[in-house]
Formats: structure tokens, C-alpha cells, sequence
């Protein structure tokens, strides 16, 4: 019964000219909102901490906190970007409110977009996490949010497999948010002084994702394939290992680093 009242609520508040507008800027979303309206609110997902019902709330929280930072900066009244607690209010809607919540803020994400794509320099940096973006920034970031959050709730499906293994998932996931990915990971690897770590996933026929970390902080890029891998994957799973994750089928990918190599670079990408 739980599982129909979720999909009559969603159904019933879910305007396809929403889905219409919003896939303009968003490509991704019908299909993660698909992959919300067909499960239980309370099923687990394959991020282990949150239920479907906790994913949307999260990402009801990413598209209000993006539109709000960049709507403040067109407004020239920049804002710092609020921690996780601005998913509070959202807990204690209805599930027809938390959709009609969903819906309004990716609508406003869309709309402050479109604008600052109108108004603003390509080049022009904003400000979010404590680091320069570019406006162009704020809705690929929300789009990866789709990506990777329907993952959580549909694990490996074809369309799963085929967002993740997008170019621009990879370069968004090094480039754009690398760093505050490893962050976390990093205190866990106790290097100690002089200490370093290296490690290397490779997608044949791409570049390496090159991270490492060392007293002096972490470093994530692309480099020219070179000597071995410590993990080798298709596109798709070397994007689930940046994000922490793990696909549901172990022999997509494979190493000959050996167990403390992998233990390592498992620790420094366990940060999201």
C-alpha cells in the first residue's frame, strides 16, 4: 500500500509541463524523478545512510542552495553556500509537499540559470563551497546530482550506466568537485611525516584520473596513461569510485595494485 500512495502523490503533483521546462536545462531529471515515483518512500538506496525519501530531500536541498548562491551573485549580494542543515526543512513536509518542494526549486534553479547564461560572461566566477566556479557550473552540478542520486536508487541499470559513462561526468567529477572529494578521504589515510600515496583509475582510451595526498594536502587530475593502474573500469564504475560508490557487479572493475593500495585509494574517495 505504501508504494501506491507514493506513486497516486507523486503522480498527481508532478506537472508534465514542469518536466518539459525543467529537462531543458536539467536533461536528467525526468528520469531520476522516474526513479523516484515508481519506489517506496522508505526503501533503502545504494547510498546506505538515506532512504528514496532522504535522496529527494537532498536534492530538493542541492537545487535551492544553487539557485539561491547564484541568484544572490546576480544580484550582487553574494552569499556563502550553507552547509547540509538546509536540508532540515524539508524533513517534516508531507511527501506531496517535499515533490511540490522537488519541482518548485528545480524550477528556480532553471530559471536562474537561463538568466545568468543571458547576463553573465562565461569566464565570471562565483563563489560556492569556498571556491571560484563558473556560472555554467550550477546547473552541470545539478545534473550530476540526478545522475549520481538516481544511481543510488536504481543501482546499475542501463541508464545508469549510460549517464555515468558520459565525458563530462568524469570531468566534472575531477575537475569541478574533485578536491572537496578527497578532503574527507584524506584524514583517514594516516601517511604520517613524508608519507605519500598515488594512485591511478584508468578507462582504456581516456587519460588517467591521477590522485594523490601527502602532508601537504591531495591532488586530483588528468594524466597520460602511465605504468600501472590501481584500478582499471569502464567509464561508468571509475565515476561511482570517485563518488565513494561501488557498482552492484565487482568484475566491472579489476587491480593488481594489491590490498593496501586499494585500502588507500578507497579511504581517500570515501569522502561523499
Amino acid at each position: 500500500m505504501a508504494c501506491k500512495v507514493w506513486n497516486l502523490v507523486l503522480r498527481d503533483t508532478a506537472s508534465p509541463v514542469v518536466a518539459s521546462r525543467v529537462n531543458d536545462i536539467l536533461p536528467e531529471w525526468e528520469a531520476f524523478a522516474h526513479a523516484v515515483k515508481v519506489r517506496r518512500p522508505y526503501s533503502g538506496t545504494w547510498c546506505e545512510a538515506w532512504t528514496v525519501r532522504d535522496v529527494l530531500i537532498h536534492q530538493t536541498g542541492n537545487a535551492e542552495e544553487l539557485a539561491r548562491v547564484l541568484a544572490a551573485h546576480l544580484a550582487g549580494e553574494p552569499v556563502e553556500t550553507r552547509g547540509f542543515d538546509r536540508e532540515d526543512p524539508y524533513r517534516v513536509l508531507s511527501d506531496s509537499e517535499l515533490w511540490s518542494a522537488f519541482t518548485t526549486r528545480c524550477e528556480q534553479l532553471t530559471e536562474v540559470t537561463e538568466t545568468a547564461a543571458r547576463d553573465v560572461p562565461p569566464e565570471t566566477t562565483v563563489m560556492w563551497t569556498g571556491r571560484p566556479v563558473t556560472a555554467a557550473f550550477f546547473a552541470e552540478h545539478m545534473r550530476e546530482e540526478l545522475v549520481l542520486h538516481r544511481w543510488d536508487l536504481t543501482g546499475d541499470d542501463s541508464t545508469a550506466v549510460e549517464s555515468l559513462a558520459a565525458p563530462w561526468m568524469t570531468q566534472h567529477s575531477v575537475i569541478s568537485v574533485g578536491r572537496p572529494l578527497l578532503a574527507r578521504g584524506s584524514a583517514g589515510l594516516e601517511l604520517g611525516p613524508g608519507g605519500r600515496f598515488e594512485g591511478r583509475l584508468r578507462t582504456p582510451g581516456t587519460d588517467d584520473v591521477l590522485i594523490a595526498a601527502d602532508a601537504d594536502g591531495t591532488r586530483i587530475d588528468f594524466a597520460v596513461p602511465e605504468g600501472p593502474a590501481t584500478i582499471e573500469s569502464d567509464a561508468a564504475v571509475r565515476t561511482l569510485l570517485l563518488w565513494g560508490r561501488r557498482p552492484a557487479d565487482p568484475a566491472r572493475w579489476h587491480s593488481d595494485a594489491g590490498p593496501d593500495a586499494l585500502r588507500a585509494l578507497r579511504t581517500l574517495l570515501s569522502g561523499y
